[in-house]
């Protein structure tokens, strides 16, 4: 399979790269990848080596990168990625609940996805909500000031939308 960037992402691809000189892409690979990832969902190897043949740089450099920050994703996801922040302030305000009340109610442990991949449940680090501990991040969208029911109703809520994963 061939792959290529939407009509849209490739004019934002162009515009991220236009921002730096054009012997310095290497410089755009962050925006890059986001771009990416938005598109596919996650970075495979197919997806990185992409990134790479656009950016003129080796493969390596792009996997070594995709593969050192946790925000990027290397497997499939879930229609629903819950990442719950677990540290220092989210955890003194409960986020270890919180994690429980995801893994009960989704009867999967962290790092792992549900059968009909609607959801994945992550563990993360800082996502800098501190004030509104606990907190998680569903997709791209923050749910702070937390409390387990609010969480167990959100997915119950979320367990009925219809769509594919």
């Amino acid at each position: 399979m061939t792959l290529i960037f939407t009509e849209e992402n490739e004019k934002q691809f162009q515009t991220v790269v236009a921002r730096y000189p054009s012997d310095h892409t290497r410089a755009a690979l962050l925006p890059v990848l986001w771009i990416a990832q938005r598109q596919w969902g996650y970075l495979s190897h197919e997806v990185m080596t992409y990134v790479a043949e656009r950016l003129e740089l080796h493969p390596s450099e792009v996997m070594n990168t995709a593969t050192f920050y946790t925000l990027f994703n290397k497997e499939k996801v879930g229609k629903f990625h819950i990442q719950v922040c677990t540290n220092l302030s989210c955890w003194l305000r409960g986020s270890d609940d919180i994690v429980s009340t995801c893994k009960e109610k989704l009867g999967i442990g962290v790092g792992e996805t549900t059968a009909d991949g609607k959801f994945t449940l992550n563990r993360v680090e800082c996502l800098a909500s501190c004030g509104t501990a606990p907190m998680m991040q569903v997709n791209d969208e923050y749910h702070e000031n937390l409390s387990c029911d609010q969480v167990a109703t959100m997915i119950d809520t979320w367990s009925k939308e219809s769509g594919d994963a």
